[in-house]
């Protein structure tokens, strides 16, 4: 399949398996479709947001409305992920005037797992484990706190309910030097979907540049294979998409956060 085809179809993939029929992502979220949006709601420190809209012109600015409605009811803030091929085709605007913030736009890409799974070589010193415990979700936090400066409080409270509550969707990784952790990323499995997907890759500043970010891809696209899902997904920040895309990566659209606080 050549590569423009087969970036339209697994974007149409994505679309109906991870948006239009997504599965809530974790204990006391429910996800539900209100007219032509599909959203998420959860707890406070859950991930509230609108995962898809099927909206032009003239439905757009009700739907938001509607959205802004829901969730100042549910009291909490949340965020709709505006992908580049969402309509209307002037929706960031409104979101933006409807009070929304921008947040930096990433890059959806996707690779087939099993291409993914080589071995990388590691420093001396360093080994990989991945998390099972309060402690090592403690490390997990300790490293993306790091390696990008915010408060990962919430991504912690989220994964240690993810572990207790339904631990086969979700896999974290630390890579540790002389026991020290210093990079981490986790993978989230979409059970009945063809896709996993890579999130929250972050290497402390030190120890950038010396593979544990291919390292860490390489370790989560074999568990994403050994438990049946072809695709791996990934919301790329401009730092890590040219490391991707040398992987062998495939872009497919951009995705941009709006969120209202």
């Amino acid at each position: 399949m050549a590569l423009m085809n087969l970036a339209e179809h697994l974007l149409d993939l994505y679309d109906r398996q991870l948006r239009r029929e997504a599965r809530p992502d974790g204990p006391g979220c429910r996800v539900e479709r209100a007219g032509d949006v599909v959203r998420q709601t959860g707890p406070g420190h859950a991930w509230n947001g609108v995962l898809w809209s099927g909206l032009d012109e003239h439905t757009a600015d009700a739907a938001i409305a509607a959205q802004l409605a829901h969730y100042r009811a549910a009291g909490v803030p949340f965020e709709w992920k505006l992908y580049g091929h969402d309509g209307p085709a002037d929706l960031g605007a409104r979101l933006l005037a409807a009070g929304f913030a921008p947040e930096e736009p990433e890059t959806l890409l996707a690779a087939e797992a099993a291409a993914q799974t080589g071995a990388v070589p590691l420093p001396d010193g360093v080994e990989l484990r991945e998390v099972t415990d309060a402690e090592g979700v403690r490390q997990v936090v300790e490293v993306h706190e790091r390696a990008f400066g915010t408060d990962s409080s919430d991504l912690g409270r989220r994964l240690l309910d993810r572990l207790a509550a339904d631990p086969g969707t979700v896999t974290a990784v630390l890579a540790l030097a002389d026991g020290v952790p210093v990079s981490a990323a986790r993978l989230e499995l979409y059970p009945g979907t063809d896709f996993a997907g890579l999130w929250g890759g972050g290497t402390v500043e030190e120890w950038r540049g010396r593979g544990l970010y291919r390292a860490l891809v390489a370790h989560r696209a074999r568990v994403a294979a050994a438990r049946g899902h072809r695709w791996l997904q990934v919301d790329a920040a401009p730092t890590s998409r040219p490391i991707l895309q040398r992987l062998g990566f495939l872009p497919l659209t951009t995705t941009t956060p709006y969120v209202h606080a």
